[in-house]
Formats: C-alpha cells, structure tokens, sequence
C-alpha cells in the first residue's frame, strides 16, 4: 500500500488508534497510523486493560497470546478510609472469561497490536510521524499534513480518525466545540520498588486532605497522589521530604524505600480535566478516545473506553469504507452509538469527584466510608455492581468485523 494515501488515516497510536487500525486493516481497510513518537515507552500511562477489553482480545483469538505478555492481574479492588479497610469491587463474578483487570505496560499492549497488524497488507504504521495540519477540499476532510522522519508529507484518506490524545491536534485543526465539566484534582504518579512482604492487592487510601492510589505491578508499586487542582507547584515546593513524609503517613510500610524518590523531578504530574465534544465528526472526519472525550483517572477506564469507540468505529465503518462508500451518517451513527456510554461514565466519575474526591481533598470529610461504600461492605453480594460497570463498561462492545 502507498503510504501517501488511504482509505483511512489515524492520527495517534494509542489503545483507541492501534486497536482502530488493526480491525480495520483486518477487515480489508487499507489504514495508516501515524504516531508522533518513535517508540511506546512512555512511563504512567494508563496501564489498566480491563475484562472488556480482554474479551475483545478474545473476541479476536488473541486473549492467550496477549495474556503471556508480562502483567498482573486483579480481581477485586479495595480501599481504607483511615483505619478502616473496606473492599469494593469484585470481578470474579463477571459473566466473562477474563475475570480480571490486567496491569500491562501500554507499550507493551501497543507493540503488540501492531504486530498483529502488521500480519495484513492494508496496515501502515508510520513512528515519528506527528501530524501538522488537516487537507480539506469543498468543506470535507481528505487527508493529514504531517512531518515524518523530519519531512513534510501528505497523507489523502477517505477518512480522517483523531485519536491523538487530549491535546488533539486533529480536533484544535477541525475546530470541534469542546465542552468542559470540570475535576477539582490532578495527580502525582511515582514508583517505588515492592518487597514480597507487602500486601498482594492494588489499594488506595483516603485520609482527610489525602488520597493514595497504589498498583501492584509485580517488582514496583505504581503510586498516584491526588491533589488538588492547580496544586502541583505548591506539593513540589515543599520539596522531598515533606512528600516522603506524606506518603509514609498513609502508607507506612514502605518506609525507607521513600528515598528511592531522590527528587521531585520523579514525581510525574498527569493535569486531570473530563471534557467532551459535542459533536465528535465532520465529513471526512471522526475523533474517538480522548480526543473525543476526557476522562477522569478515577476507574482507570481511559484506555478501555478508546478501544470500546475503536470496536464500535470498526463495527460501522469498515464495510463502507472498503466500498468506498462512506457517508455522513455513517460517522453519526459512531457518535450515537458512544456517546451514551460516555456521558454515564463521565456522570459517574463527577459524581465521585464531587461526593468523594473534593471533600477529602478539602479535609471536610471524615476518614470513615461513605454509606454508599459501607453498603458494600456490609452485602458483598452488591460488590457485583461496581465491579460490572468499572470491568464491563456501560455498554460493552463486540467486534463485528470478520477478516478480508
């Protein structure tokens, strides 16, 4: 296939392009990604791939390959609420084969999809290739400016994807309305190394003024500190010390392992904020992922939710766009089909921003579970609930698409 053109152009080599353009190029699509980077190793990036998107790897005959990939799996999530420990979700119970989250470095979860693509003619992924501007002709999009290798090319498409992250340059260049709603925090990622001693369980903690959020990845805790928004510098500030000891306050068993973070430099700011368009398309042209909509960290649903869009794109778009044929009304019917579970997911994720998050952040809240949270304690059987909606999504997706 000629790199310069294509029936389908993704801008953004995330979970939600990757995945986008390996079941189209396996549906006959000729498709190329261009990813700015020239590598996936990028640390802290969303590394939670939850069961619907391990049925979708299944759904595709891959769940056994991708799951001999190095990862950890979790089956139920729990919380302390100053002293008191209380578990919430419970994934053993989903009606699916993978009854986990797996905790994989994206990178990893990146290379391999673009292996499995490249066993089809019609996928290109091109690395250091960053998109600059968008080709439109007669009001639609027909394809992407973009610097590859350090030169200028241009890449004509029947169809543009944006799945270029928050800062979408696909989006800014369409001048699509973004709608922002708002998080009253951000958040602090760092690592520090595990001992077999501590506890087997990805955890957080809420203290008044003070959340922690700890991943158990095997050699190393992935930790999140939660602060308020805007307050980076200030937590920086106060220099080290006084973060180790933050940390040390809530979770003292990793005691002198804090000094494996030697500077503020290592701690790594992710600018929280959950947005949508209002409208995710133009003719030519479809944002999916976060491009489309920002979500909260709160869940670590981010990543599934981009490959939930990229299963329903495919769903839609494959057989028009190997015809040839593609309509306006193909790309809205993308949009009405996510758009649903999107606004829920990010209703739920508000809802605890605003009844949780803020008012620990605030130090208004007492260290004790919220009643909804002691419900769950008290009746394990309701755990269910949470863990459906947090593994499952809204409304799972299913691949459609055969292979050309």
């Amino acid at each position: 296939m000629n790199a310069g053109s294509a029936q389908c152009c993704i801008v953004g080599g995330g979970p939600g392009g990757m995945m986008l353009g390996f079941l189209l190029a396996r549906a006959g699509v000729a498709t190329v990604v261009l990813e700015k980077h020239g590598d996936f190793l990028r640390d802290f990036r969303g590394d939670t791939v939850h069961p619907s998107t391990l049925t979708v790897m299944d759904e595709l005959g891959l769940l056994d390959e991708f799951l001999k990939l190095p990862h950890q799996e979790v089956s139920r999530f729990s919380a302390q609420f100053g002293e008191e420990r209380v578990e919430f979700a419970d994934f053993s119970h989903l009606p699916v084969r993978s009854r986990f989250i797996a905790l994989m470095p994206q990178w990893d979860f990146l290379n391999f999809l673009a292996d499995q693509g490249r066993r089809y003619p019609g996928f290109t992924v091109l690395m250091n290739a960053e998109a600059t501007g968008l080709i439109e002709e007669a009001g639609r999009t027909v394809g992407v400016r973009a610097i590859v290798e350090g030169q200028p090319r241009e890449i004509r498409a029947d169809l543009v994807v944006g799945a270029d992250g928050r800062h979408s340059t696909v989006r800014a260049a369409a001048a699509l309305a973004v709608k922002v709603l708002g998080a009253p925090m951000d958040v602090l990622w760092f690592r520090v190394s595990r001992q077999p001693s501590d506890p087997a369980e990805t955890m957080g903690r809420f203290d008044p003024g003070s959340i922690l959020v700890m991943l158990e990845r095997g050699e190393y805790w992935q930790c999140a500190y939660v602060i308020a928004k805007g307050s980076a510098d200030a937590v920086k500030g106060e220099g080290i010390e006084r973060f180790r000891a933050r940390i040390a306050a809530l979770m003292p068993f990793l005691g002198d392992r804090l000094a494996e973070l030697r500077t503020v430099d290592d701690l790594k700011l992710l600018t929280v904020g959950v947005e949508r368009l209002e409208r995710w398309w133009k003719p030519g042209l479809l944002c999916i992922g976060d491009a489309a909509h920002t979500m909260s960290p709160i869940g670590g649903v981010g990543v599934n939710i981009a490959v939930q869009d990229a299963v329903a794109a495919a769903n839609i778009l494959a057989a028009p766009l190997k015809g040839r044929r593609l309509r306006d009304a193909d790309l809205e019917a993308v949009q009405a089909r996510r758009q649903w579970p999107v606004r829920a997911t990010q209703a739920i994720q508000i809802f605890m921003q605003n009844r949780m998050i803020a008012p620990t952040l605030a130090g208004s809240r007492s260290p004790r579970p919220p009643l909804a949270i002691q419900l769950l304690a008290w009746f394990p059987l309701l755990r269910r609930l949470p863990a459906r909606v947090l593994g499952l999504g809204v409304q799972p997706e299913h691949v459609r698409t055969g292979v050309a």
